[in-house]
């Protein structure tokens, strides 16, 4: 037999002494706070209606309100900055034990299996594979995002290629055109071909691996690894075809950039099935691959350039080679802060359907709202809804698009002899007529549904692996003496302690500031409704004085 579960109803004579226990024990509580004589916390009286300045003066306190927010949120950056560098250490600190705690040998081993990992995703890796494919190619391929093209020119790869000697070649392309409107595509075009050889390029989607097949209702095989909606294929093709023959040889082309451009998709169209892998994730392509095109033309697959630090948040927030995976929130909120502040606000929020907002904070939240991204207890995921964003802008979900320079500067490596050099082995009136062709067959974007972009300009590069500062080599300068290492956490301390102190000393200078224009207001306000009774009552005295009287009367006296 089962157990039945025990019944929770209570017989009425103990509900009826619960009740009356319940109803004694708040009478003993009003009795007490009736003794001590509970004060009703003050109502904010506001500003009078009659008061002088009234507007300015609410003006003002909206803005204290809004530095004080601002102040809060770079306070609350900062520490978490400083939060991520500190467990960053604390982790490194303790692989260290437990590396001396296992014994030399298998330390030994571990160390060399994680230094081959490390080596692969490293920064110096992915910088001596680049310069692999620079110093191999015939010709260059530099990517570039249509929707911000200044962005993705790399002044240290430009000026390596064009000043390296011999034969080679550098070639724009204009990848992703499609995401941008006609217009803005055609200004590009015309400005980046008074530098460079540009060409209008479109990847092809849905790509899918060379063995995949499907089988339709008439049992047909459908081969899923042709390319689809590819513009600007054939006319690369075939420039890099003729510049072979007038070489004679078969020639290697490099294609480089930053992450996110599209390099892989590009040698995938013209090879026409998925040879290399891609992926919304920055920095796929971790060494060098060879994909033969036919038998005149290799492709020498990169992988992405390393954005300087010295970038601006802009420019590191597009083009870092970091995956926002593995990024710290403090720099994923400082990207997204940095992408707001180089868009129209009216525009961003009618992208994304969301009301005004005041910052990135809250921006984020209520595009967390929007999207259902909550933690338990209906707390929006701000730091995921954050590199969501980040992802859309630097894959192919969001259109937007900057303008060309208004005037035509070359960089100073970028002389006219450089430009006629780079220029002549091409046919440019053929590659002038088939970007006008890509420019008319594709559907764009409408100007009023892109997003109007203010772009940082030419984004640095580090291309050099002596010049690259891995993170992990900081920490084992950092760990490389005992005494050394006490001594900076000593000065890393006293430097956190010091800008706490400030970072107090700022809140409550805000704060004092506010209290005493409370303070002034309140007077300001008292003051003035005080003159105003005097005044009304001295009106019906002054009424039977002469108009000698009247001229004579010092105004002052009502406002001393």
């Amino acid at each position: 037999a089962e157990l039945r579960k025990a019944s929770k109803r209570l017989t009425c004579h103990k509900r009826y002494k619960i009740q009356k226990k319940i109803r004694e024990h708040h009478r003993k509580v009003r009795k007490e706070a009736k003794k001590r004589g509970r004060k009703k916390p003050k109502k904010d009286p506001g500003v009078p209606s009659a008061a002088p300045f009234k507007e300015e003066l609410l003006r003002e306190a909206e803005q204290r309100k809004q530095r004080l927010e601002e102040l809060k949120q770079k306070q609350k950056l900062n520490r978490q900055k400083e939060h991520e560098k500190k467990r960053k250490l604390e982790a490194k600190k303790a692989a260290k034990i437990k590396e001396k705690a296992e014994g030399k040998d298998s330390s030994g081993k571990s160390k060399a299996r994680t230094n081959r990992l490390l080596d692969k995703n490293s920064k110096k890796s992915f910088c001596r594979e680049l310069k692999k494919v620079i110093e191999a190619s015939d010709v260059v391929l530099e990517v570039l995002d249509a929707r911000d093209p200044m962005g993705c020119r790399c002044p240290q790869l430009e000026q390596a290629v064009t000043c390296s000697g011999g034969d080679k070649k550098l070639l724009l392309v204009l990848n992703k055109i499609d995401l941008v409107p006609k217009e803005n595509l055609e200004k590009w075009l015309n400005y980046l071909k008074k530098e460079f050889p540009t060409v209008a390029f479109k990847s092809a989607t849905l790509m899918k691996d060379r063995t995949m097949e499907q089988f339709t209702k008439r049992r047909a095989r459908v081969d899923l690894s042709r390319t689809i909606e590819c513009f600007g294929s054939k006319c690369l093709l075939k420039l890099l075809q003729e510049h072979s023959k007038t070489q004679n040889k078969t020639i290697q082309v490099g294609v480089v950039g930053f992450p996110n451009v599209g390099k892989s998709s590009i040698i995938n169209s013209l090879k026409g099935v998925r040879a290399c892998n891609v992926g919304l994730a920055r920095g796929v392509t971790k060494s060098m691959q060879i994909v033969q095109i036919d038998k005149q033309t290799k492709m020498l697959d990169s992988p992405s350039i390393i954005a300087d630090p010295s970038n601006s948040a802009l420019a590191l927030a597009l083009r870092s080679i970091i995956d926002t995976e593995e990024s710290g929130s403090a720099d994923v909120l400082e990207g997204v802060n940095a992408i707001l502040n180089h868009c129209s606000k009216q525009q961003v929020m009618m992208h994304y359907t969301i009301p005004d907002f005041r910052n990135t904070e809250e921006f984020l939240t209520l595009l967390a709202q929007k999207r259902g991204m909550l933690k338990k207890g209906g707390v929006p995921d701000i730091e995921n809804t954050a590199k969501l964003l980040l992802c859309d802008w630097t894959g192919a979900k969001v259109s937007y698009h900057s303008q060309p320079p208004g005037s035509q500067r070359p960089p100073p490596y970028l002389t006219e002899d450089k430009i006629a050099e780079m220029q002549e082995c091409f046919n440019l009136k053929y590659l002038e007529e088939e970007n006008n062709n890509t420019v008319q067959a594709l559907k764009y974007r409408s100007p009023a549904s892109s997003i109007v972009f203010q772009s940082s300009g030419m984004a640095n590069g580090t291309i050099e692996e002596n010049k690259v500062i891995e993170e992990a080599s900081e920490w084992e300068d950092l760990e490389t003496s005992k005494e050394g290492e006490e001594e900076e956490e000593d000065f890393t301390e006293s430097d956190d302690d010091q800008d706490n102190v400030e970072e107090e000393k700022d809140v409550k200078e805000v704060n004092r500031i506010c209290s005493t224009l409370a303070l002034a207001l309140v007077s300001l306000t008292h003051d003035f409704l005080f003159s105003e009774s005097e005044h009304s009552h001295s009106l019906s005295f002054s009424l039977d004085k002469t108009a000698d009287e009247d001229d004579a009367y010092d105004f002052n006296t009502d406002y001393v």
